[in-house]
């Protein structure tokens, strides 16, 4: 007899924040959901990263529903890729807040790697049912992504548009996705955040130095009179992991085994 299902696995699709279809992929763990989640995937990467397939795979496995989708112009989902920027990011993040929220009830937690980690620790103060975010390998600003890529092709500057290969592939950046990641001011964004906050970073992380982390870490938890309370914020390191976390598999399964840890506590459970 084959053992039964530990979870299924839905394709769906849902308006994003500028108006674009999004592609999707919810996990749906057996029975009634513990939390819902919603996963942000990072800097041209998409819903398919097997990072991001196997903790959400992971975390339906133990209880959690888990939204993983496209944002605009990447993976599945329709738009110019070439158009977007930070501030569609999070129209796209609230979008896919909203789809979870009618379809399968109020998200209580946001999930992000890299670029998508900035773009959720940004978005979960304004989120009222929001208990938590967990960010892995984050940026603590998203102004260096437009000097990487401006250092990459300095044409998308003088002629106001340019072309950047990143993993193999080959992508068009206008000059308007560099003045919309130098104009959003993450680090004041973060200073308001008092809801607890899950950073994962290695010491090595060949793409993100381990220094943003320790500012993010600072930025939730150290504040000046008169700030917001801050967040509960807990650093876990993940020494020898790579950035996109395929180099030892026993990285992902602990990563879904502490965030599911900590999402219980967050919860009751």
């Amino acid at each position: 007899m084959d053992p039964a299902p530990k979870r299924r696995s839905e394709r769906v699709s849902f308006p994003g924040g500028s108006g674009f279809q999004l592609g999707g992929i919810v996990d749906f763990p057996v029975g009634e959901p513990l939390a819902r989640v919603v996963f942000t995937h990072c800097f041209t990467c998409n819903k398919d990263l097997k990072a991001i397939v196997r903790i959400s795979r992971g975390l339906a496995e133990l209880g959690f529903l888990v939204l993983r989708y496209d944002l605009t112009g990447l993976g599945h989902s329709s738009g110019d890729f070439s158009q977007t920027n930070f501030s569609t990011n999070r129209a796209d993040l609230a979008a896919a807040v909203e789809f979870v929220a009618t379809e399968y009830g109020k998200p209580q937690f946001l999930v992000g790697h890299s670029f998508g980690a900035a773009c959720s620790l940004s978005s979960a103060q304004a989120i009222d049912s929001v208990l938590g975010v967990v960010s892995l390998a984050a940026p603590s600003d998203t102004s260096h992504l437009a000097d990487r890529l401006l250092r990459m092709d300095p044409q998308i500057s003088t002629a106001g548009c340019g072309s950047v290969t990143i993993g193999g592939r080959t992508f068009r950046i206008h000059e308007q996705m560099l003045h919309d990641f130098r104009s959003f001011d993450l680090p004041t964004t973060l200073r308001s955040l008092s809801k607890p906050a899950l950073l994962f970073h290695s010491p090595e992380d060949e793409t993100l130095g381990f220094e943003h982390v320790l500012r993010l870490y600072s930025l939730l938890t150290q504040r000046a009179q008169g700030d917001p309370a801050p967040s509960a914020a807990s650093l876990m390191c993940l020494p020898g992991a790579d950035h996109l976390l395929v180099k030892n598999p026993a990285d992902i399964t602990l990563v879904t085994q502490v965030i599911s840890a900590w999402m219980h506590r967050h919860i009751g459970n």
